[in-house]
């Protein structure tokens, strides 16, 4: 059972994980509660979530197979149980794992007579497959099958386009979701003002990452999304009526506004974490390895601090100290007093 507290003025918000399990190796299931909401919240970050998981979240699969010796994708081949097109749909069902960007290219060559499963999948090390049971093939002869595969990481879906060439080169429906649905319900009580609610979030999964996992990204990838607007820097607001314009302050309480943005940014640093960053995978790596995970760790640093931190540079420090100042226009301190 998971834990974690925010603290939002009187109101400690609290999730946790109440249920946890792997139905099989391509089907995980978790469900989560978030509580107390004040009236109406819960519905808000129920349908914020849900579409953030199942549209937002980034995942491996096969989106091409290549092999010379197939005529077209409709054809049979002699030896092989399965029409064309059913392998095809076999590797559309392939579970992958991975941190892949770009492209990458695999391959599978066997020979038969026997089954042809995603464990005869030759694909690099970046790569991983959930389930090497999964069927691909039956061959019924002593024949060779072998066949290209094209590995790409992306997120939604992706349909397959029209393949006019003839290079033996075949396109697949592309289903980048690892989320395979998600649901939220709202339980609601108290009285009149008093009214609360908790929300329960239901996630399934293929396998490729956890419930948990997927809740993590989908609430990362959300807050990527509003960081924008916590870093306006609009001061007024022109209003126009009828041929006169003018110009009011964008908010009369000015101190409790800056107040209010510095307790907002502090939240926003604890949730964004340093692989979001510009950063070169050895800087890092090297951070990770001293604990600091997210940007509040990070401020927590001066920059004497770093230097402190094995295999780290005067080069290192500069670059942080450039995308803190681009993204963020914030600096690190000297030294730590």
């Amino acid at each position: 059972m998971v834990r974690e507290q925010i603290t939002l003025s009187t109101w400690t918000l609290q999730w946790k994980c109440v249920e946890s399990r792997a139905d099989s190796k391509r089907l995980y299931y978790g469900r989560f509660i978030l509580s107390p909401l004040m009236k109406g919240q819960a519905d808000t970050i129920g349908i914020a979530m849900r579409r953030a998981l199942l549209g937002e979240i980034e995942g491996t699969c096969i989106t091409r197979a290549k092999s010379e010796k197939i005529p077209h994708e409709y054809s049979t081949i002699v030896g092989i149980e399965e029409s064309v097109q059913e392998i095809l749909l076999n590797l559309k069902e392939i579970v992958l794992r991975s941190n892949l960007y770009g492209t990458l290219d695999a391959s599978i060559c066997v020979r038969g007579p026997g089954y042809v499963t995603a464990q005869d999948i030759i694909s690099p090390p970046s790569v991983e497959i959930v389930d090497a049971t999964q069927h691909i093939a039956s061959l019924t002869e002593p024949i060779d099958l072998c066949i290209g595969l094209q590995i790409e990481r992306n997120r939604g879906y992706r349909m397959k386009t029209p393949n006019n060439s003839q290079d033996g080169s075949y396109p697949i429906d592309a289903v980048f979701m690892p989320v395979r649905n998600a649901s939220h319900s709202i339980h609601s009580y108290g009285n009149g003002n008093e009214k609360q609610e908790i929300l329960f979030l239901e996630i399934w999964t293929n396998g490729s990452l956890t419930p948990k996992e997927a809740l993590h990204e989908a609430s990362r990838n959300l807050i990527d999304l509003f960081i924008p607007f916590l870093h306006a820097e609009e001061e007024s607001i022109k209003l126009e009526d009828n041929q006169n314009g003018i110009s009011l302050p964008f908010f009369a309480f000015h101190d409790r506004l800056a107040n209010l943005k510095k307790k907002k940014k502090e939240i926003a640093f604890k949730c964004i974490f340093i692989d979001q960053s510009e950063l070169p995978p050895r800087t890092y790596n090297c951070l990770k390895r001293s604990n600091i995970y997210t940007l509040l760790d990070l401020l927590n640093n001066s920059q004497e601090d770093l230097m402190k931190i094995d295999h780290f540079h005067i080069e290192d420090v500069k670059q942080i100290l450039d995308i803190l100042q681009k993204h963020f226009s914030i600096d690190l301190p000297k030294n730590k007093f």
